[in-house]
């Protein structure tokens, strides 16, 4: 018991020691759902004809458990006369009955440990606090296991922030460098070519000098969207920068001059037009956009980045040329 990884682990064992000195045949650990008002039986040993079946749920108000704490009895041979109320209890033929609630640290009551027979026994000496010490050892593993769940869960969401970009809550640079290496290395996607789409929001400068941070900030949010909308089967997309994106997309080699031409026009035609943005209506000619195939025998996802972006400096270049 002392090196039990789970509930399931710690309780098992102690049902089955209960057992031995409750002289009880039929040992069980409930849970209580007191908003929904209703009682579990969590896990049970049974070695007689009383049964106790593991999964029954039965409303909180006729248990025994309930009566118990409500009357401060801890056990009674005698529950036909006692508890002549409880249809539970009449059910299962329960003659004599212990128990002791399981509380956690800050009161709450998250479930109760008993003992049953269906014949009448007298409670041995010191039966009860054994009843208190299993009980609290079943408290700390609950408590035990819910800050473990707690700390998965603030792990799993630092995980995600730090994957993620704040404003506009695509992944991020991070997230984009781990997605082009998992899509290197996986042999599901190792036969495909990886096509880079570099996107950089030309005059988004102008438009935060214009109309203001938050106007640039909701812009941000809308392109991220129309992004979005653009992907295609598992294409991904990530903003990496101030005003830069990347969009990924695996193609099969003798697919990949039509996916080149389609991707490009996919992005220019989602990331350019109106935008409305509150109150600021803005029309947008669009960003600057290039598409290439990643080289196979570059394996680092940062050179491979450079190389996008050299190509999407030269699209750049020549847009402001015309203008």
């Amino acid at each position: 018991m002392s090196q039990a990884d789970s509930l399931e682990n710690l309780v098992r064992p102690l049902l089955e020691l209960l057992e031995s000195v409750t002289g009880l045949e039929s040992t069980y650990l409930t849970t209580v759902d007191l908003q929904a008002g209703m009682q579990r039986i969590l896990y049970a040993r049974n070695t007689s004809s009383l049964q106790i079946p593991e999964g029954t749920a039965v409303a909180w108000e006729d248990t025994l458990c309930k009566r118990a704490l409500d009357e401060g009895l801890r056990h009674t041979d005698d529950v036909p006369a006692i508890w002549a109320d409880s249809a539970a209890a009449k059910a299962l033929g329960i003659m004599t009955y212990a128990s002791t609630p399981v509380h956690t640290p800050d009161g709450t009551l998250v479930g109760t440990l008993c003992a049953a027979s269906d014949e009448r026994k007298p409670l041995p000496t010191g039966a009860d606090r054994v009843l208190d010490m299993f009980s609290h050892l079943i408290a700390q593993q609950v408590e035990r296991e819910r800050l473990i769940r707690e700390l998965r869960e603030a792990n799993r969401l630092l995980s995600a922030t730090a994957l993620t970009d704040e404003g506009t809550r695509l992944p991020n640079r991070r997230a984009l460098l781990a997605e082009m290496r998992r899509r290197r290395q996986d042999a599901s996607s190792a036969s495909m070519e990886l096509l880079v789409g570099y996107i950089d929001l030309d005059r988004f400068k102008h438009i935060n000098d214009t109309h203001g941070h938050d106007t640039g900030d909701h812009f941000l949010r809308a392109m991220s969207a129309r992004l979005r909308r653009a992907l295609r089967g598992d294409d991904f997309v990530a903003r990496i920068g101030g005003d830069e994106f990347v969009v990924l997309s695996s193609v099969p080699p003798r697919q990949v001059d039509k996916a080149l031409s389609s991707l490009r026009e996919r992005l220019r035609r989602t990331t350019r037009g109106r935008f409305h943005l509150d109150a600021v209506v803005l029309e947008y000619a669009g960003p600057s956009i290039e598409v290439v195939v990643a080289p196979r025998e570059v394996e680092d996802p940062e050179s491979v980045l450079a190389r996008a972006d050299a190509a999407m400096y030269e699209v750049k270049r020549a847009r402001h040329a015309q203008r």
